[in-house]
């Protein structure tokens, strides 16, 4: 369970950039050839209620069909997230679309939460843990990413011009939560 106090950031000063831990939400990582996967999925979205039609096939991007988003994270790796009350309707539409595809559909529901930045400061409080180059050239909208904030592990993945979520372990989310108090605090906010 989201510590409540944690679930809702307000503005964070003049520059209106907040922070929000997301509710809970499923989680699944899959790994498979994802061209194969991907076929599989298509093929059976015309027959099925699959909500989760396609995969990501460009590295470093997330592909969103509905509520429900496949991130790039490895050319055999998603990372595929979704509401809660649908994650084992998706799964089971996953795993009768590929029975034909050798793969591996794992819940991490359990483990994963996200952090999740809006503003136009976002992006400099992330850079505070975080090394990599997030100008929208080098991190367009769509972009998804594994790397680290400070000393936690992260899935980056830019939503929009102006929103990031963090998806991180759910024991990491003080800490990252804390880390960007401290970049809010520097950046004057």
């Amino acid at each position: 369970m989201v510590d409540p106090i944690l679930k809702r950031r307000p503005p964070l000063g003049a520059q209106g950039t907040a922070w929000s831990v997301c509710v809970p939400f499923s989680a699944y990582s899959l790994r498979a050839n994802l061209q194969e996967a991907n076929d599989s999925l298509t093929a059976a979205a015309s027959e099925s209620t699959t909500p989760l039609a396609r995969l990501s096939l460009q590295p470093c991007r997330a592909v969103t069909k509905g509520e429900w988003t496949a991130l790039w994270l490895g050319p055999d790796e998603q990372l595929l997230i979704g509401p809660s009350a649908d994650g084992n309707a998706m799964a089971q539409g996953i795993e009768g679309a590929m029975r034909s595809v050798p793969h591996a559909l794992v819940d991490v529901s359990h483990r994963q939460s996200a952090v999740e930045l809006d503003g136009p400061l976002g992006t400099a409080m992330i850079n505070s843990g975080c090394p990599l180059d997030l100008d929208l050239e080098a991190a367009p909208i769509g972009f998804c990413t594994r790397t680290v904030f400070a000393k936690a592990e992260i899935v980056l993945w830019r939503r929009s011009e102006s929103c990031i979520q963090l998806q991180t372990w759910r024991s990491f989310v003080p800490y990252v939560t804390g880390l960007l108090a401290l970049a809010a605090k520097e950046h004057g906010l």
